[in-house]
Parts: C-alpha cells; sequence; structure tokens
C-alpha cells in the first residue's frame, strides 16, 4: 500500500562531519536527507547494509544511533573499526602516526607494480602502462604498510594506521576517483608527499557493531528498529560490461592495502585476479534478467526488504541504477508503506517537489537523481 500524507517535506536536519575517501557510491550529499528521514520513526538500533566508506555510519552514530554496519569490503570494515569501533582520543594516535611517517621509503611490492615516474608529466611508463602514484609515493607506502605489519598493532589501533595510509593515498593518487583505469597525465595532487594524518576518529556512548559479510545473512537475522540500505546498483546503460560497475575492481588497491597479502594481478589497471568479472560482484550489480523475465538486482531488492529485520527501511536508488521505475515501485508497494520519499537532482544539487507518491516513476530518465524511500514494513 502506498499513501503519501507526509511527502516531501523540506530538509533542515545539518549532518555532522565524516571522513572518506573519493568514491563512486558516496552518500555525502544525501547526509542530510537520510537523517532527516530516519528522525520520522522511533528508532535506536540502525543497520547500515551497504556501509561503504562509512559516512553513513559515522553520521549516524555521531547523531546518537546504535549502528551496526556491514559490507563485503575488507577496508569498509577497517574503515568501520577505525570510527565505530574507536575509544580513544585523537591525541592519543598521534605518536603511532609520527612513527609511520618517519619510515624511511622502500622499494617494494607497491612501487614495482603501482608506481611511476614523473615523465615530464606522462603518467605512461617504461612498460605502457600508466600508473596511479608516483614512485616518491609508492615507496612510502611500501615501508609504511610494512611497519604496520611489523609493528603488532592492536585490531583498533591497526584500522587506524590503514585508514590514514589510505586516505593519505586518496589525496595523492592520479585518478578520477576509481582504480579501474588511470590519468594519461600526472594529476597536479601526485607530486604532493604522501603524509599520513590521524583520521577524524570520535568516541559516542553507543556500542556500534561492524560487520563484513552478506547482506542477506546479517538483514535476516539481527532485529534492528531502521534498515538504511544502498545497493550497489549496476548501471541501466546495455552497453557498459559489468566489470564498470563492480565495487571489488573500482577499489581493488584498498583491499590489497589492507590485506597485503601481494596477489595475482591482471590488465593494464593491475587488477586483483580476485576482482575479475567471473569472480567478483554483487547480485545488486547483476545486468542480466531472471527466467520470470525480471532484473536479478531488483529479484535481490525484493528478497532484501522482505527478509529484513526491521520495522523501517530506508532504500537509497539511483535514477541510473539496473532496476527500471515500474519494476521497483511494484517491488516498493508489496513489502509496505511508503511514509516519505526524497529525490535529489544532482544536476542542479537541490531537492524538487513532487505532489504525489508515484510521481517518481515518470521522472528517473535522468541518471543524476537519487530516490529515497522511508518504507515501513506491512
Amino acid at each position: 500500500m502506498i499513501q503519501s500524507p507526509t511527502l516531501f517535506s523540506d530538509i533542515v536536519v545539518d549532518a555532522p562531519s565524516t571522513e572518506g575517501i573519493k568514491y563512486a557510491g558516496s552518500k555525502l550529499k544525501l547526509l542530510p536527507h537520510i537523517l532527516e528521514l530516519s528522525k520520522k520513526v522511533d528508532a535506536h538500533t540502525i543497520l547500515d547494509g551497504f556501509s561503504g566508506t562509512t559516512r553513513v555510519s559515522q553520521a549516524l552514530a555521531k547523531t546518537g544511533y546504535r549502528v551496526i554496519a556491514n559490507d563485503v569490503s575488507v577496508w569498509s570494515e577497517v574503515f568501520g573499526t577505525c570510527y565505530l569501533k574507536n575509544t580513544k582520543q585523537r591525541q592519543e594516535y598521534e605518536e603511532l602516526i609520527r612513527h609511520l611517517n618517519a619510515v624511511p621509503p622502500v622499494d617494494g611490492w607497491f612501487t614495482e607494480h603501482y608506481g611511476g615516474l614523473p615523465n615530464e608529466g606522462s603518467a605512461v611508463q617504461a612498460d605502457g602502462l600508466k600508473k596511479p602514484w608516483q614512485v616518491h609515493n609508492t615507496r612510502k607506502l611500501d615501508a609504511i604498510r610494512t611497519e604496520i605489519d611489523r609493528l603488532c598493532l592492536s585490531p583498533l589501533d591497526k584500522a587506524v594506521a590503514l585508514t590514514s595510509l589510505i586516505l593519505a593515498l586518496d589525496s595523492v593518487d592520479s585518478t578520477l576517483g576509481h582504480y579501474v583505469a588511470y590519468l594519461q597525465n600526472w594529476s597536479p595532487r601526485s607530486y604532493k608527499e604522501l603524509t599520513l594524518r590521524v583520521p577524524q576518529v570520535f568516541v559516542t556512548e553507543q556500542s556500534h557493531e561492524v560487520f563484513r559479510g552478506d547482506i542477506f545473512d546479517l538483514a535476516g537475522s539481527r532485529p534492528v528498529d531502521l534498515a538504511y540500505f544502498d545497493p550497489p546498483y549496476g548501471s541501466n546503460n546495455e552497453k557498459m560490461p559489468p566489470s564498470r560497475v563492480r565495487y571489488a575492481s573500482y577499489y581493488h588497491l584498498w583491499t590489497t592495502i589492507c590485506l597485503n597479502d601481494v596477489p595475482s594481478l591482471f590488465g593494464k589497471a593491475r587488477r586483483r585476479a580476485d576482482t575479475s568479472d567471473t569472480v567478483a560482484g554483487s547480485v545488486f550489480e547483476e545486468f542480466r534478467r531472471s527466467g520470470s523475465g525480471h532484473f536479478l538486482a531488483v529479484e535481490a531488492i525484493d528478497r532484501l526488504l522482505r527478509e529484513t529485520q526491521a520495522r523501517w527501511i530506508i532504500l537509497s536508488y539511483s535514477s541510473g541504477g539496473r532496476a527500471t521505475a515500474g519494476e521497483l515501485g511494484d517491488v516498493l508497494s508489496e513489502n509496505g508503506t511508503i511514509l516519505d520519499a526524497v529525490k535529489i537532482d544532482y544536476k542542479r544539487n537541490v531537492m524538487a517537489e513532487m505532489k504525489w507518491t508515484n510521481e517518481w516513476l515518470r521522472d528517473t530518465d535522468d541518471p543524476n537523481r537519487e530516490f529515497l524511500f522511508l518504507i515501513e514494513k506491512t
């Protein structure tokens, strides 16, 4: 059942500050809207089912909710541990970060595969490949990553150190924000020196939890008041191969830096072998249809809404996603009541007004729009 008594109210919530990397699925601009929708229900514990860089989890935790963060990515688990499980003040990490910054650079595995010479501005190297970082920074990466393991840090301290390293690398890379292709010419920031800083950690009174696993296993077994879902929707561009939208491919380097496992590599971007098209990917990114004629991604959303042990769900949907508006509308109405909905137009960066709930069905041709639905499960 769909009703619309409170649709599209003005957003007035100011989101607390959060920290993260450049990310294709970043919800930084959505944070005020997510928090406003969360305030409309009596929720105390919230599941962030696809936590990514954990910006949403950070904002929810700082707002006072108890957060359960989950993602399949190892680097997301590291971020979640750093920010949600932190029990120390920022200054308590300063000695560790100073020590890591002082480690002498070395030539190692990361420099061999991902470090490039300046070459008068060109990122194309003698082997014909472009690189994501200049060698003066990969040498520091090699040294710091080895030192992090040598120190035998506690899980929390190691997560803080790795988060600091990833944030620093993100600020000196030569990419468009992902790691399946690199820039032809070095970006201005790639000439800067890699410098670690203490992440913007915080301490809350709540006991947050961080998981790395299949969302269906967690959502179906862990009761919460509210769940926020932002699945990694596949592109609705039929010409776009699935590898272009799979997050395991986009951020393979963060996985390798966290694991430090010297994986087998392939392709011009030197991706991890376990991020190949035949191995990696989420059902939510699946571009094929099932035998029933529905997109597998839409069927996955339907299953997720049905199995989630929560009274309320906030679902994020991009108009550039694989799901068609009609199919998604059916899934939403079959699983609950839409209490509120928000449309964000990224092109103009303004919130647009709509007169009734189903109007969003006719307004999804522009891939720059994002929708948030607050659902009460039936």
